[in-house]
Formats: structure tokens, C-alpha cells, sequence
């Protein structure tokens, strides 16, 4: 079982402090759909208002199609799981587990018989007896995962809980919680600042600033379609100019800047022409020569190996730095520092966005 969740117009207010401003969103049944944003965002009051802990000042919160307010947070088909976990020390795994249905007077045969059964779930079996002092921190995540699922809720609320596992651990369960999630079939909404987390595990993404919800889309259009240019540069790296249009036609600009003209992608050939040039790393190509255009002398500062690929940083005779990564795969001859070079790109690879959408007033 699982259920749609629709923000309408929703804000709220912390006094004179607006934590939310007029979001407004539609997350599906049985999506992975997860708020990313820096700290102060507004993404885990989000959080806490489909859960019931927080009213929201303003606007409609539906879960399957039935306005929220006036309910209590026992009272809605939602389960929520903290960063800290809270699994109660003192109680075996299975007790952890079935301490929902307790208190909703399920008697101790079936519940047992339902938390071995969730243990299975999320890839536990035999570890009903054991106490949590006896788990690592990916086993914990996946009882604390059990024991939302145990009162089977139509909405699985996460707020940022691999945070304080370690790189590997957190890659590892990524994939743990993507494919709980595709056999449960229930929806997740998933709070998280890391963009690695919110790209590798999710349906769709919506990406936050200040309160507001900057832009919704699936992963890989948020990377390469980014709306504005706090996506683009919250959502990976990037190269960024600054200019003004000259001309634009057919979706393309020309875009002058102190370093010269440079042409690009305009996302929205009506909107403010008050915009920046972004290009990410891994689009930019180093030559010996200048080419056609797009194209800008530098002076190599730093080469640095970084596994699969190698990121060699420059300066233009401006004072711009700017980045290339190279792939580590024995095609290209890496420069040494102090090396005289040119970084060029693609207009189709460089996007014209506009700043973030912020509040007013």
C-alpha cells in the first residue's frame, strides 16, 4: 500500500522567519522522491509538516487525496525515520521491531512472527535475538527501516539518515534502500544535502534555496537541464562566467565576457537577461592551440589524481580559475603544472541560467 503526497501553495512560518515559501508539489504513489538542499533550506520542516509535527502557515498538505489538517501525527499513514535511528537499547531486534504493532495491541505471536518476517525483508534473518549493541550501523539502519515498515505505513518519511555512516557504508546502503523501497512498494520521501544520495536513489528530485523549491525534475535532468544557476552549481561543479547577452536566436546566445565572446545554451530565450555562463568540468577539453571559439588561455595550476578521473586546474591571464576533468583512461597526456594551454567547450554543453529564485522582500 502506498499514497500520493500533493503540497499546495504550502509555507510556514517561524515568527517574522518564513522556513517554507508557497511550495507546491505532486509525489506519486510508490515514488523515491527526495528534497535536496543545504542546511537552513526548508527541506526537513517540509518533513515535519507531512508528518504532522509542524502546521504549515499556509496552503494544503494531501496524503492520498485527503487534506491533513487537524490530523495528528498517530493519526496519518506515515512512518518517520530519524538520523539518529532511536532503536531502544534495552530491547532485541525483534522487540524493536514489533513495538508499534504492541501498541496496538497485536498479540506477541504474530508480531514476532511479522518482525522475522521484515528481518527477511531487509536482508536480516536470524537476528531477532540479538540487541543492537551487537549491530553495525548498516544493520541498525535496516531495523530502524523494519520497524517503520512494521505498522505498514503508506508514506516513509527519511530525514537524512545515512548521514553518519561512513562513505562506503552510505554507498552501500543507497542501493539497501532503493531496492526496500522497489519491494515494498511504498513511497519514500527522502530529506538529504548529499547530491550523490539524492541522484543515485530517486525517482524524481526537487531541489531547495531559501525556502523555496528551485526546480523538480528526475536526476539526470536536474545534472543536465539544471533551471537556474544555484541548481547547476549546487548540483555538481561548474565553470562559471560572468557577461552580458549580446544577441540569442534558435536557443543559442552570444554571450560577451572579459575573457571574449563565448556562445551557449539560453534556457529561456524570453526570461531576465541578467544570467551567467556554467560549464561543467567534465565538458571542458584542453589543447595546445585555440579553437574556433568558446576558448581561453590558461596557465596550468594544479594536477590532481582523483581515481577514475584527474582534475587539472588553471588560471586565465584574467585571474579566473577554471577546472577540466580528464578521464583516467589512458586516451589523453596529462599537463604538467606551469604548462601553457587553452580550455575550450561546446556551446550545447554550456548553459546561460539565471540566479536562484529567492524570496521577495
Amino acid at each position: 500500500m502506498s499514497a500520493g503526497i500533493e503540497l499546495d501553495d504550502v509555507s510556514c512560518d517561524f515568527g517574522a522567519f518564513r522556513a517554507v515559501d508557497h511550495v507546491n508539489v505532486n509525489i506519486q504513489p510508490g515514488e523515491f522522491f527526495s528534497f535536496l538542499g543545504p542546511s537552513g533550506c526548508g527541506k526537513t520542516t517540509i518533513l515535519r509538516m507531512i508528518s504532522g509535527f509542524t502546521d504549515p502557515s499556509e496552503g494544503v498538505i494531501r496524503i492520498g487525496n485527503k487534506d491533513m489538517k487537524g490530523q495528528r501525527p498517530n493519526q496519518r499513514p506515515t512512518a518517520l525515520i530519524f538520523q539518529n535511528l532511536a532503536l531502544f537499547p534495552l530491547m532485541k531486534i525483534w522487540e524493536n521491531i514489533a513495538f508499534g504493532l504492541e501498541v496496538r495491541g497485536v498479540d506477541a505471536a504474530k508480531r514476532r512472527a511479522r518482525a522475522d518476517e521484515l528481518l527477511k525483508l531487509v536482508d536480516l534473518p536470524g537476528a531477532g535475538d540479538k540487541m543492537p549493541s551487537q549491530l553495525s550501523g548498516g544493520q541498525k539502519q535496516r531495523v530502524a527501516i523494519a520497524r517503520a515498515l512494521a505498522v505498514e505505513p503508506a508514506v516513509m518519511l527519511l530525514d537524512e539518515p545515512l548521514s553518519a555512516l561512513d562513505l562506503k557504508l552510505r554507498q552501500h546502503m543507497r542501493a539497501e534502500l532503493r531496492a526496500i523501497q522497489k519491494r515494498t512498494g511504498v513511497t519514500f520521501i527522502y530529506i538529504t544535502h548529499d547530491q550523490g544520495e539524492a541522484l543515485a536513489m530517486s525517482d524524481r528530485v526537487g531541489v531547495m534555496s531559501q525556502g523555496r523549491l528551485q526546480q523538480v525534475a528526475k536526476p539526470r535532468d536536474i545534472y543536465d537541464n539544471p533551471s537556474n544557476g544555484f541548481v547547476a552549481a549546487f548540483v555538481g561543479e561548474n565553470n562559471i562566467l560572468t557577461g552580458k547577452i549580446r544577441d540569442s536566436a534558435g536557443g543559442v546566445a552570444f554571450f560577451d565576457t572579459d575573457h571574449g565572446p563565448f556562445s551557449a545554451r539560453l534556457a529561456d530565450e524570453n526570461g531576465d537577461k541578467s544570467v551567467k555562463l556554467y560549464v561543467r568540468p567534465e565538458d571542458m577539453r584542453l589543447s595546445e592551440r585555440a579553437e574556433a571559439q568558446n576558448s581561453v588561455p590558461v596557465t596550468v595550476t594544479d594536477v590532481a589524481f582523483e581515481g577514475n578521473f584527474t582534475s587539472v586546474t588553471a588560471i586565465s591571464d584574467k585571474g579566473q580559475h577554471f577546472v577540466a576533468e580528464i578521464r583516467n583512461d589512458g586516451a589523453a597526456s596529462l599537463p604538467a603544472q606551469g604548462t601553457k594551454l587553452h580550455m575550450s567547450f561546446d556551446a550545447a554543453k554550456a548553459a546561460l541560467l539565471p540566479e536562484a529564485d529567492v524570496r521577495k522582500g
